[in-house]
């Protein structure tokens, strides 16, 4: 009877013994689990590449807010066009001018209000920016003074490139006052007359007449006329003298 009690219980003492391993191994297995996140992929030596490559690519914000399409926007087309002599450009000033203020050589910009079409295509557009200077400035003068301003145009911008052009002469020119300058003479040679006729008979009127003329003569040296000048968004109208060519975009 010992005997048996003996041997069932060095059985169950191996039993229970047996039971605890896997226990404790199961044990041990939710620990580890419960170090990670819930869903997370055991770490591997692949996955840890993985994780590494991740690292380095670009963030997927910075891809959203710089499209490879926009770095790699295509050039625009260009055809190369001739623009042909006698072609008429229309310009509109954006530095003002006149012919007392201005000088020979002084630079002069505008820009193209109506656009240069050669076969259908725009070879100039509107908004084009152009430059030239001042070819002369003369003042009023005194006697024949008439003022008088001329501009001319020598380089055009079509798609931020300049090209050289050479236009026709751009002259205006202050309005005449021979109106005004003879009735100062003749109010001179009026007067001198009546002044002679009175001094000495038909001799004196005479002589008086000669005087009269050149007192009035020396008014009208001692007066200017008007002046001429163009303001900033003048229109100016001119021609292109020389065929030129221009890459125009298609």
């Amino acid at each position: 009877m010992t005997i048996r009690f003996l041997a069932l219980a060095s059985i169950l003492a191996l039993s229970l013994g047996c039971n605890q391993a896997p226990g404790t191994g199961q044990q041990g297995a939710p620990t580890t689990n419960q170090t990670a996140p819930p869903g997370t992929v055991p770490s591997t030596g692949s996955a840890g590449s993985t994780a590494g490559g991740g690292a380095g690519s670009p963030p997927a914000a910075t891809s959203a807010a710089n499209p490879v399409g926009e770095q790699a926007k295509p050039a625009p087309m260009m055809m190369e066009m001739t623009v042909p002599a006698g072609t008429a450009l229309e310009l509109a000033l954006e530095t003002p001018v006149s012919s007392d203020k201005s000088k020979a050589e002084d630079t002069v910009r505008a820009h193209v209000t109506k656009p240069v079409v050669i076969d259908s295509m725009t070879v100039i557009p509107a908004g084009a920016q152009a430059m030239g200077n001042v070819v002369e400035a003369n003042p009023s003068g005194r006697v024949k003074g008439r003022a008088s301003i001329v501009l001319a145009f020598n380089r055009v911008v079509v798609a931020n490139t300049p090209y050289t052009i050479k236009t026709a002469r751009i002259m205006r020119e202050a309005a005449a006052t021979k109106g005004e300058d003879v009735k100062k003479i003749g109010i001179g040679a009026g007067a001198g007359a009546v002044v002679g006729a009175i001094a000495g008979g038909k001799k004196g009127a005479a002589i008086g007449t000669a005087v009269g003329a050149g007192a009035g003569t020396g008014v009208v040296v001692a007066t200017k006329g008007n002046e001429i000048g163009l303001g900033a968004g003048a229109t100016v109208r001119t021609t292109i003298q020389e065929p030129v060519k221009i890459n125009a975009p298609m």
